[in-house]
């Protein structure tokens, strides 16, 4: 029998052999094979693969794989953040990445379905376009589902319903649709987290979701959800309940933080931007169980007593990130937040109606590290000691309030500092040298619109702020450094009272983008070392002394704003840009002379001002070709001849598909301050688009200064007093989206388009001192738009308006054609003076005469009826 036992042990083991899977050195084949095919879905997206796969046939040891131990079966498979572009090399050696050439690469979930006792898949991050869901249906055990950051077009399936054991799931970021009712959410009876924001979910918020048992995190936020939020005061919140994301949503309705009463564990809310939603906080007699570490109620209807009864505020002494902004809240600062006790963090009170003062009110606060009360009616001094109450500050935006007295040195001794914002206030007294120079740290500088004095930059030459200066609008004097050097991108330096010479010749700043010093009175010529800044984008030089021609450079800057108006420029203006790159160009009110030709090669220009010259010669069709513009000024110059028809095919309407990128600035408030424990919200992003100067065009009868949405907000062409001659082109009544068209002062002749009728748009037409004859054309009183209105000095005839919109203009309008007049009154021709004279009427004259003749007639009639037939003797003998 001893002879049989070892045959029947080596029978069992066997028997367990055959029926364990098949793996391939302790990692199963189906597994592999999937990982295989999923390696092939990367390269075929031209990303690269982990290096350790496919090396080795234990895919447990590969990257991102967790295998659990006994079944060898994979248990977790981290995926996230796995694509990277393949680099691509040069001839040079050089090598570059290129980013995907389609939105996402497409994979289909289906690949997944291999890994049957999966409990954790990441795959976040990865601009993937996933297809069939409904692939991960049969992952029973599956617990932690991350697919954040990928692209799933339409739906949310309504098969995720069926992975009952998800405690996490997270979706953000996918561009999914459509609404969250009927998709069986309640049958997540085991879900923690829920991450669905960042999508285009619609509809109204289902009262499903409220009602999990387990939930701990809640974000539905940044999607287009509408309605009230699912919960009242009888809501029994399940005391698990710790973070509520619903911002950036159009919820209406009320909501109450007393129906939070029973949240015991709730840490974190954010309502921001519903503008709709009316949020209130008081207290109805309650104390709340919970301590909020963080609240943003931003951009919401939030309870005015807030700050008034700051009762809730009051219990919440754990806060450390505050967002009360954009609520027009009033009351005082509220100096209570500054504790010794308070955690904060982040604190943005900005565009409400606080007053007070921020000093002395403020204790020391160690972990502040962002504070902005911007758009206040603040008053006050900051602390000379700000350095030690606040040594941990990155942000700081006390902007467009009303703050007096000196910027304090200290300031310098904050060594985290990036960004600092103390324009639009009254801050006098010079600049501490060291903001200039000894802050290694700030990258935006903000002291615009004060009445701070001094030498400009205080003399420094070596600049440590690494992105952008804002000293515009002071009271700053003195010659631009010559040795200026640093790293800064943007330098706005216009409106205050420096003089000299403009030397760039030992200028060392290799990233400098955006350069405005207008309106200062520097003087001389324009330094041709000025070449050397090779990243410009912007230069305004505009409304100084400059003299001389503009240089000549070997290789011309890649503008895309050029402001030189406003000087004493002559010569030939073109030779300082690349024409393929410049955008907006204004060489106004100088004395540059020649022709236009070389304006046909400014292909991407959309605002023109080149006014008030001594341009001369014609205007070509080459022109037609800026098919971009939306502003074309080319006034009080020496052009002649007629206006090309073709000009009435340039859209002068806004291009939805051009963009135009100005300088600017941009990072983030992160801090290592976890704010809802998800990495991509922890961090406040920021950005300073370069603000343009202004510019001016004339419509209206009136000067007017444009800023930076000039593109949005005008359009027009201005081809006044010139010495153009000829019929006005038909062919501009096609200009239906251009809102001021100015022709006058110019020797036109012939009569007023009919087709102007055609300018639905237009709301200023000044067609005044030329020569146009023939009449009004009844077609263009159906305009409506018409602000203001002149055919003044011309040679019209015929009737004025009487209809319409061309009827309300009074005799201003009209003035100066003495065979225009009024058919509906006695009133005659509009004399130059603007008053009607009274005369007689051809008509009447004919009338008379008629009338004359008839009586006469009549009368020679009578009498010889009288006297010469029988019958009228008779009747005359009776009598």
């Amino acid at each position: 029998m001893g002879c049989f036992l070892p045959w029947g042990c080596l029978l069992l083991v066997l028997c367990v052999v055959h029926s364990m899977p098949p793996t391939s050195s302790g990692c199963l084949t189906e597994e592999r094979a999937a990982l295989m095919d999923i390696s092939s879905w990367f390269m075929r997206a031209k990303s690269v693969v982990p290096s350790s796969w496919g090396h080795g046939d234990d895919c447990c040891s590969w990257e991102g794989i967790t295998c659990d131990n006994s079944t060898r079966r994979i248990s977790r498979l981290d995926l996230s953040r796995l694509y990277q572009s393949i680099p691509t090399y040069g001839s040079d050696g050089s090598t570059s990445i290129k980013s995907t050439e389609v939105a996402c690469w497409n994979l289909n979930l289906t690949i997944f379905s291999s890994f049957r006792e999966l409990e954790l898949l990441d795959f976040s991050g990865n601009y993937a376009c996933l297809q069939n869901f409904d692939g991960l249906q049969g992952l029973g055990k599956l617990k932690y589902l991350n697919l954040s950051d990928n692209s799933f077009m339409g739906n949310i399936p309504e098969s995720v319903s069926n992975l009952v054991s998800l405690e996490v799931i997270n979706l953000k970021g996918n561009n999914m649709s459509g609404a969250l009712q009927n998709i069986g959410l309640e049958n997540l009876q085991n879900l923690r987290e829920l991450h669905l924001g960042s999508n285009r979910l619609n509809g109204s918020l289902p009262a499903s979701v409220f009602a999990l048992p387990c939930l701990e995190y809640l974000d539905l936020s940044e999607n287009l959800f509408e309605g009230h939020i699912p919960i009242n005061s009888s809501w029994n919140c399940y005391s698990l309940l710790q973070t509520i994301r619903l911002s950036g949503n159009k919820l209406s309705g009320k909501f109450d933080f007393f129906w939070l009463r029973n949240c015991t564990e709730l840490k974190q809310i954010d309502l921001s931007r519903n503008t709709d939603l009316v949020v209130l906080v008081k207290m109805h007699g309650w104390v709340p169980k919970f301590k909020l570490t963080t609240l943003a109620i931003s951009w919401c209807n939030l309870d005015k007593s807030m700050i008034t009864e700051p009762h809730f505020l009051r219990t919440q002494n754990h806060l450390q990130f505050l967002d009360l902004s954009n609520n027009n809240l009033p009351g005082s600062m509220p100096n209570f937040l500054f504790t010794n006790e308070a955690a904060l963090v982040y604190l943005d009170l900005s565009n409400n109606l606080l007053v007070g003062s921020v000093y002395p009110i403020w204790q020391n606060q160690i972990n502040l590290q962002l504070v902005n009360v911007s758009l206040n009616n603040i008053e006050g001094q900051l602390p000379a000691n700000i350095s030690s109450m606040f040594p941990k500050l990155e942000f700081l935006d006390v902007s467009r309030n009303n703050m007096s007295g000196a910027v304090p040195s200290s300031l310098c001794n904050i060594g985290s500092m990036e960004s600092m914002d103390l324009s639009n206030n009254n801050f006098t007294g010079k600049v501490p040298s060291c903001l200039f120079t000894d802050f290694s740290a700030l990258n935006i500088l903000k002291l615009s619109n004060n009445n701070l004095r001094g030498l400009i930059l205080d003399g420094a030459s070596n600049l440590s702020v690494m992105s952008a200066i804002y000293l515009d609008n002071n009271k700053f004097e003195g010659t631009f450094p010559r040795n200026l050097s640093g790293n800064v991108k943007i330098m706005d330096l216009h409106d205050n009272k420096m003089s000299g010479e403009l030397d760039t010749s030992l200028w060392d700043l290799p990233r400098l983008e955006a350069l405005s010093l207008a309106r200062n009175s520097l003087s001389g010529d324009i330094h041709p070392e000025i070449c050397k800044l090779t990243s410009l984008q912007l230069l305004d030089l505009s409304d100084n002394y400059f003299t001389g021609c503009i240089p000549n450079c070997s290789v011309t800057l890649s503008l895309y704003y050029l402001d030189i108006s406003g000087n004493l420029l002559s010569g030939f203006p073109n030779a300082f840009f690349n024409s393929s790159f410049i955008t907006a160009l204004d060489i106004s009110r100088n004395q540059f002379t020649g022709n236009l030709e070389w304006t046909q090669y400014l292909s991407e220009i959309s605002l023109l001002l080149l006014g008030s010259n001594k341009f001369e010669g014609r205007i070509s069709s080459n022109l037609c070709r800026l098919q971009h513009l939306s502003i074309i000024d080319i006034s009080h110059n020496r052009l002649s001849g007629t206006v090309p028809p073709c000009i009435g095919s340039i859209p002068f309407e806004e291009d939805k598909n051009y963009i135009i990128v100005w300088p600017g600035t941009s990072g983030y408030f992160g801090g290592g301050f976890d704010v809802f424990d998800d990495t991509d919200y922890s961090s406040f992003s920021f950005s300073s688009g370069y603000d343009l100067g202004s510019f001016t065009f004339t419509t209206k009868g009136n000067p007017y200064t444009y800023g930076r949405n000039f593109f949005m907000s005008m359009s027009g062409m201005d081809l006044s007093a010139n010495m153009l001659s000829g019929e006005i082109p038909k062919e501009i009544g096609n200009l239906s989206h251009i809102k001021s068209l100015n022709l006058s002062n110019n020797f036109f002749t012939g009569s007023i388009p009919e087709t102007f009728a055609n300018l639905s748009e237009i709301e200023s037409l000044d067609l005044s001192k030329n020569r146009l004859t023939g009449s009004i054309p009844l077609q263009i009183t159906r305009i409506s738009s018409l602000e203001v209105f002149s055919v003044a000095y011309n040679d019209l005839s015929g009737c004025l308006p009487g209809s319409g919109q061309l009827s309300t203009f009074d005799n201003d309008s009209y003035r100066g054609n003495n065979n225009l007049r009024s058919c509906t009154s006695s009133s005659g021709p509009i004399s130059p003076n603007a008053v009607a004279r009274s005369v007689t009427d051809d008509s009447d004259s004919i009338l008379y005469v008629v009338s004359a003749v008839s009586f006469v007639l009549a009368f020679w009639a009578t009498i010889t009826f009288v006297f010469c037939h029988p019958f009228g003797r008779r009747v005359v003998l009776k009598l």
